[in-house]
């Protein structure tokens, strides 16, 4: 089915793509972001202030005999993964690496993990949440606000923040920033979080108070997901920024840098190519439901991302971009039947819910007429609610 909804005359982000907009001439502000990086950026410059600033905190966690220069937040994806290495490896500093776990990494994220850690040689806090508080936040979250993936966004951004006050290391370093695909910050920002941007930003407007309400649980077991307030984090002097803020982000190099010296291997996801192996958002078992989702509500999914880049960086046209898109984002993802097992919804429950968050002007789509994804090779290893099948747990 040909796609009709209005697409960036420059690369192929649509209208529906969050905080985007376009000029007189149909080119969107995230091509300009594209342009203020890599034409109007002084990266030496901004190199050099991150030397300074590491340098500095180097130097007081040295005087304060703390074991530990940074708070690194972990994945095991692409980015959190070079930015490891960078700061191991360039940059000397003696990172804690925080990870939450949110229950849905995949067999070949967690053999890349391991290896990371092993050849870096780091000091590494995994934390789980409370898988029956996990699954009530993915329904309820996706009921009201059209995205189950809100525990992950809390507890990925607040854990390790609530880490580097408990341990009194004021320095955390993230991975790709904000700005380039996005307009909640301009590129030329330096882009250090708090607590209103990350209510607006990450929180979708709800907080884990919030949510607690909603769910029937006492706000203690929603604890990993709140973000520390500001008084909290002033009073340790957390400074929180991505590393792509400093030095120019190149995903390919990125991936294959980690991938020569870390063994870091590449996999297949749901939402991208059928077949092929890629680095783009391997780690987690329901990325090919997650963008499904958007698909639904935005008409516009994965493979729109990927081409976005691709145009960008001079490997297609936008034409062969379109036909990518129009050939394969459309697919239904095969895991679908296994995550709806974990919520406990039918399908038709599961549409008429993510329809119900519909992005005008994105249509209102007919999942019945999508086709079947191929299986993945790891999805019969995947995370199985014993619970939701009827079984003792």
């Amino acid at each position: 089915m040909k796609d009709d909804i209005q697409r960036c005359n420059v690369c192929t982000l649509p209208i529906t793509w969050e905080t985007l907009y376009f000029d007189d001439n149909g080119v969107c502000n995230m091509c300009k972001q594209w342009k203020t990086k890599s034409e109007e950026t002084d990266w030496e410059e901004r190199k050099k202030l991150f030397i300074s600033i590491v340098e500095e905190e180097k130097r007081k966690q040295k005087e304060k005999n703390n074991p530990y220069d940074c708070i690194v937040p972990f994945s095991g994806g692409k980015d959190s993964t070079f930015t490891l290495y960078e700061l191991v490896r360039k940059y000397k500093l003696r990172p804690l690496v925080v990870s939450y776990d949110h229950w849905s990494y995949r067999p070949r994220t967690y053999d890349n993990r391991k290896r990371t850690f092993r050849r870096l040689g780091v000091d590494v806090i995994t934390f789980t949440p409370n898988w029956r508080i996990v699954k009530k936040l993915m329904l309820e979250a996706l009921i009201r606000k059209g995205d189950f993936c809100w525990h992950c966004h809390a507890g990925v951004v607040s854990y390790p923040m609530q880490i580097a006050i408990k341990f009194d290391v004021p320095l955390v370093i993230w991975g790709e920033g904000g700005g380039e695909y996005e307009a909640y910050f301009k590129f030329e920002d330096l882009e250090e979080n708090d607590e209103w941007k990350m209510n607006r930003r990450v929180f979708l407007g709800m907080r884990a108070v919030d949510l607690a309400g909603f769910i029937g649980e006492d706000v203690r077991d929603l604890s990993p997901f709140i973000y520390p307030p500001k008084d909290e984090l002033e009073r340790v002097g957390v400074k929180s920024f991505p590393l792509g803020k400093f030095i120019p982000w190149n995903q390919e190099k990125n991936a294959e840098l980690i991938r020569k010296e870390l063994d870091w291997q590449y996999d297949e996801v749901e939402s991208m190519y059928p077949g092929q192996l890629t680095f783009e958002k391997v780690e987690c078992e329901r990325q090919g439901i997650r963008d499904y989702v958007k698909y639904l509500k935005r008409n516009f999914s994965r493979i729109t991302h990927r081409t976005t880049i691709d145009i960008k960086q001079g490997r297609i046209n936008r034409e062969k971009a379109l036909e990518l898109i129009n050939k394969y984002e459309r697919r239904k993802p095969h895991s679908l039947k296994r995550f709806l097992e974990i919520l406990g919804l039918t399908e038709e429950e599961f549409n008429e819910i993510c329809l119900m968050h519909v992005i005008k002007p994105a249509k209102r789509l007919d999942p019945s007429l999508f086709p079947v994804g191929a299986k993945l090779w790891d999805e019969d290893s995947w995370f199985r609610d014993e619970a939701s099948e009827g079984k003792n747990i």
